[in-house]
């Protein structure tokens, strides 16, 4: 992606590590913008035409975690990216809720900061479709990006229907965890370390649960992949 013309916004209040992504973007061929406040970096994000947000979790002014909901509310397709403290499982599951696309753990090498700042930009603003799927009573909206059961309804988030559409028309067949990086993350090397799709597939699965408690259509397979049963 040499040769990209991606606008990247960078918020990080520790300059050391600001400068440093800064150039490493830029060398890279990408426009980079960096700024070291919360608020300045909601204004900010909400202001300009970027491609790709990384935030950084714990910042002056406001946090990671609610500048990601507010972007997220108004730009539902921004590539964002969140930068966590290494082993801090907690603000995974914290910033996937807020609606990031990835994570990079501190410290990071430069390679996975660009496979990740990569793959999220080939797929911003893509998804696998538009598609309406049943399954054991609960109706899956991927325009709405809604999941449905009676009367109880829960909001999904585009790459949570995007794994619910790849599984559904590949039922029956066990799909990696590499497959999925590759197909529905887009990831070049799909062979680096990461957490995504085990907690992705985490929150999904406790959203269907919660609103009809016998559904197990997704199967993990020990040491293979997941599985999504036919009916």
């Amino acid at each position: 992606m040499k040769n990209s013309k991606a606008e990247i916004l960078v918020v990080e209040d520790d300059p050391a590590i600001l400068s440093g992504l800064l150039d490493v973007l830029v060398f890279n061929g990408f426009a980079a913008k960096g700024v070291a406040d919360g608020l300045e970096g909601l204004t900010t994000g909400l202001k300009g035409r970027y491609d790709l947000i990384i935030l950084d979790v714990m910042l002056p002014g406001m946090d990671g975690f609610t500048i990601c909901r507010k972007i997220r509310q108004k730009k539902p397709y921004l590539g964002i990216i969140i930068l966590t403290a290494k082993g801090a499982e907690d603000d995974l599951v914290k910033g996937f809720k807020a609606g990031a696309d990835d994570y990079i753990s501190k410290p990071f090498s430069l390679k996975e900061l660009m496979v990740r700042v990569e793959a999220v930009l080939r797929r911003s603003g893509l998804s696998l479709g538009d598609e309406q799927i049943t399954r054991d009573g609960v109706f899956f909206d991927g325009k709405l990006l809604k999941a449905a059961f009676q009367e109880q309804k829960v909001d999904l988030t585009r790459k949570e229907m995007d794994i619910i559409i790849y599984l559904h028309r590949n039922q029956d067949r066990i799909i990696s965890k590499n497959e999925l990086l590759t197909e529905v993350w887009h990831y070049a090397d799909a062979d680096i370390e990461t957490r995504t799709v085990d907690i992705h597939l985490l929150k999904l699965r406790k959203k269907i649960i919660s609103m009809k408690q016998d559904i197990r259509f997704i199967k993990t397979i020990r040491g293979q992949g997941y599985l999504w049963e036919k009916d």
